[in-house]
């Protein structure tokens, strides 16, 4: 027998009770209307994910609750569904999914392991559940899991494959880093071949603070072998009819004994993968956008200085919001090369953002007229100035100024506190430089392809990075060679490699006294910078936990 599933890839907002609620309700007509006989949703999408320690609050569990109550009486009674929420017992929260069926919730089911490494905190915020839960639609026995229930071997899907259901389901929030789609299909393959029964994977899709999560919905058959998948970084229903066996189970719940029969087959259909660059722009661009449009904001500001963080940054920006919601603003002092001005001015006419040019060397003058600086000092003032003039904008026209920092910068502490680390968000901050350069190549790639204007002007790309803070001043008069020193960075931040091992792996011992030096004076920085979207494995903040006041050393 086939049942018809419907995968709902959508994009809830956290706290949004009312709102995500109404998207299920949506989606469940949609899915009802396209004979579909299960609706899925993602982990906890009636209240988002994650929630992180709203979940402790007696008043969001008590409403969220309340809200799915109410959500089963609105959804068609004609089709189950099978939605994310949060749950409480005696005020202990738990990460459950409701399984809703005739106007009422005929099941539920907690999750039992807890992530609680990375950007996870779950041991912290829920309680785990203890059970397997099996639930016999259309007599079909359905095994319900949830997110990190799926890749612990010998845990609950040890328990779950034992009771032979026919069909597993598998809401999920899992964010989105680079490579992660590949891992996904693996698991997915290995765990239906464990259950020898057929499993729909469904992620959300969306940004939520820092992270952002691409959807990427597999379903696979009890061999393993792809049936359909989602495209990545977008919302929709995706419709697949999965061949089932019946009765295999001794099921907890029954909803419906009688089988179906599907008059018109679908043919299903499985997303063509995105490449490494392409992944990492969509990331970007869906946590800014969903970061602006989920906080109220309207429109974004920046510093657009002809170099290429700020131009990718505005190339970003202008694909996630529209040049319309977009505005630069360049911002001299008696340092700046020509080109830069010119740069700048050719990206904002290539894209058609907002921009205007405003000369700060006034306004250092007056500074440091006042105050007597000099060498270092005297340079940041002009960083300073600028993060000062584009808050000042910021308060008068209420943009959310955003951050061009990369992610070699924001490690080695190359930047300003105040000055150019200021703004409300920071889309590249997981983005190395090497990596930035790699986007700006691609995105114009893409535009001379599709026949439109390469938004980012080659000088941009091609020119030798420069703070123009002093004359003739150049990045690799600070930091070695971005090529280099990237390579080094990935492996003491991201893969946790010491001294020793990053001498044993072939690097310089003088370049790795040099930035690993850096990298560890810059913590207090690094906790003063704007959120931005993760991308990578190890991204600076809830995956790097270091203290700022430390004695201890690598050296």
């Amino acid at each position: 027998m086939k049942l018809r599933l419907a995968l709902a890839q959508v994009n809830p907002t956290v706290g949004d009770l009312a709102g995500n609620a109404a998207v299920v309700v949506k989606c469940a007509h949609q899915a009802q209307l396209a004979g579909a006989h299960i609706a899925i949703f993602p982990e906890m999408v009636l209240t988002g994910y994650p929630v992180e320690d709203l979940a402790l609050r007696p008043s969001f569990q008590v409403a969220s609750k309340s809200a799915l109550e109410s959500l089963a009486r609105q959804i068609n009674p004609q089709i189950v569904s099978i939605v994310g929420y949060l749950d409480h017992l005696a005020g202990r929260p738990q990460n459950m999914v409701a399984v809703i069926a005739g106007g009422e919730v005929k099941a539920r089911y907690a999750k039992c392991h807890l992530p609680n490494y990375g950007v996870f905190d779950e041991y912290r915020n829920f309680v785990a559940g203890d059970s397997t839960l099996v639930v016999r639609i259309h007599g079909v026995d359905v095994g319900i899991a949830i997110c990190e229930d799926l890749w612990i071997d010998g845990g609950i899907t040890t328990q779950l494959a034992a009771r032979k259901p026919g069909l597993v389901i598998v809401p999920n929030g899992s964010p989105f880093e680079r490579a992660k789609d590949d891992v996904r299909l693996e698991l997915v393959t290995r765990r239906a071949a464990q259950m020898n029964a057929p499993l729909a994977y469904l992620n959300m899709t969306g940004g939520q603070d820092d992270l952002v999560f691409d959807g990427d919905s597999i379903v696979v058959d009890k061999a393993g072998a792809l049936i359909a998948r989602a495209p990545q970084f977008e919302d929709g229903v995706m419709l697949v009819d999965v061949e089932v066996s019946t009765t295999t189970s001794k099921p907890d719940v029954i909803i419906s004994e009688s089988p179906v029969e599907i008059a018109q087959p679908l043919i299903p259909g499985i997303a063509q993968r995105l490449g490494d660059e392409e992944q990492m722009w969509k990331a970007i661009v869906a946590g800014l956008r969903d970061y602006v449009t989920k906080n109220g904001f309207t429109s974004v500001l920046l510093g657009l200085s002809g170099g290429i963080d700020s131009a990718v940054v505005a190339a970003l920006a202008v694909d996630a919001l529209g040049p319309e919601h977009v505005h630069a603003v360049a911002m001299p002092s008696k340092y700046s090369s020509e080109h830069s001005i010119a740069d700048a001015q050719a990206m904002a006419s290539a894209t058609g953002l907002g921009f205007r040019v405003i000369e700060i060397q006034k306004m250092v003058d007056a500074f440091t007229g006042q105050v007597e600086l000099s060498g270092l000092a005297e340079e940041n003032v002009q960083a300073r100035v600028r993060g000062t003039t584009l808050m000042g904008l910021s308060n008068q026209n209420g943009h959310l100024v955003l951050a061009t920092g990369n992610k070699s910068e924001l490690a080695c502490g190359y930047s300003t506190l105040y000055g150019d680390a200021v703004g409300g968000y920071a889309p590249i901050k997981d983005i190395y430089k090497t990596d930035v350069w790699a986007l700006a190549r691609w995105r114009n790639r893409v535009a001379i392809e599709a026949g439109e204007v390469a938004p980012i002007p080659e000088n941009s790309i091609t020119k030798e990075p420069s703070a123009e803070l002093r004359p003739d001043q150049k990045d690799s008069d600070s930091l070695p060679e971005y090529e280099l020193l990237d390579r080094v960075l990935k492996a003491y931040v991201d893969e946790d490699l010491g001294h020793d091992a990053l001498i044993a792996a072939g690097f310089d011992k003088e370049l790795v006294i040099r930035v690993i030096g850096m990298v560890d004076r810059a913590e207090y920085k690094r906790r003063q910078y704007p959120p931005g979207t993760k991308v990578s494995q190890r991204a600076f903040g809830k995956d790097r936990r270091l203290p700022m006041t430390s004695k201890w050393r690598e050296l």
